[in-house]
């Protein structure tokens, strides 16, 4: 795997996460009902920044969680010959909530609709939306997200690599080449 660019340094995610946050407030007409859920790996620091803004936009702290959709999945037994898999937990109520989920990057929807089950698992929202650093194309289900960082079309030969601290030690958006 070859980097071709860098998509988006720190300052630039933290702006478009910024903005994200501010969308978010706008189209809810506040954050009373809001509920913000992480999709696990990446998308839990990244629901926890937004989180962070809207507490500095708003001046409320939002509740924020996250799920793991390992259980959701529906390519479970062409990952692993026996997955291991947890139901999602959230600590908090979902039910008549406002429900976000957020992930890093948007690519064949497979993910969302995974995230979305696993919500519906929890309990019944007033409604689900969906925030990604990264919409890269290419989608195989009729999935789009509400808020957007960045639409970056991509070829299948490339991957849109999303580095966060608390995974690679440092944060950006990366291209890779994939060399196929």
């Amino acid at each position: 795997m070859k980097l071709k660019a860098q998509i988006m340094d720190e300052a630039a995610l933290n702006r478009a996460l910024m903005r994200i946050s501010h969308e978010i407030a706008e189209k809810n007409k506040g954050v009373e009902n809001v509920v913000l859920v992480g999709i696990r790996r990446r998308g839990k620091p990244i629901a926890q920044r937004i989180c962070d803004n809207i507490e500095k936009i708003e001046g409320l702290r939002v509740p924020c969680g996250s799920i793991d959709i390992g259980f959701y999945r529906d390519d479970l037994s062409l990952l692993h010959e026996s997955p291991e898999v947890r139901r999602a937990e959230l600590p908090f109520a979902v039910t008549g909530r406002d429900v976000i989920l957020i992930d890093d990057v948007l690519y064949t929807g497979r993910t969302a609709r995974a995230a979305i089950e696993a919500v519906f698992s929890c309990g019944r929202p007033r409604s689900i939306q969906f925030a990604v650093l990264v919409d890269r194309g290419h989608r195989e289900l009729p999935i789009r997200a509400d808020y957007v960082g960045k639409n970056l079309p991509t070829s299948h030969s490339e991957l849109v690599e999303v580095r966060l601290p608390e995974f690679d030690g440092e944060t950006g958006v990366f291209l890779m080449d994939l060399g196929k």
